[in-house]
């Protein structure tokens, strides 16, 4: 019972302070890449649904797989193509999908780890470039 309710609290207490942007969620708390990718990913990537990127499959992902980690990540985070922004969940912490794609990968050959420290910074960078690229572009359309 006392596992129970630490574990009511830490829930309660990582939620709340995600959903007020404070506090990031703890690495523990966290979704594993294949789990996120079976919950959100794979609607599409299983499939193919608008020519998404298959699981597993070598050609689809190669071109992608060349580029580096952290940009192909925050494109996929921002949403490219048909891809929607978050893998089109809202509530998806940055860091769960990057593991994610960091799964997605790995299935097609690449050798990419589960993000870092380092390698979110990263991440958070090309976020940061590629909101900008996709404000500029929406800007230009106008």
């Amino acid at each position: 019972m006392k596992h129970i309710l630490l574990a009511i609290a830490l829930i309660t207490t990582v939620s709340g302070a995600h959903a007020q942007g404070a506090a990031p969620v703890p690495a523990a708390a966290l979704k594993a890449g294949e789990q996120v990718y079976k919950e959100t990913c794979a609607t599409c990537h299983a499939t193919g649904l608008l020519k998404a990127p298959k699981l597993g499959d070598k050609k689809d992902w190669g071109s992608l797989i060349k580029e580096p980690q952290a940009t192909l990540t925050a494109d996929g985070w921002v949403g490219v193509r048909d891809m929607p922004a978050k893998g089109g969940k809202p509530d998806l912490a940055l860091e769960e999908f990057a593991r994610a794609v960091a799964f997605m990968a790995r299935a097609a050959g690449a050798n990419w780890k589960d993000p870092d420290a380092a390698m979110m910074k990263q991440i958070q960078a090309e976020e940061k470039k590629a909101l900008d690229k996709k404000a500029k572009d929406a800007k230009a359309k106008k």
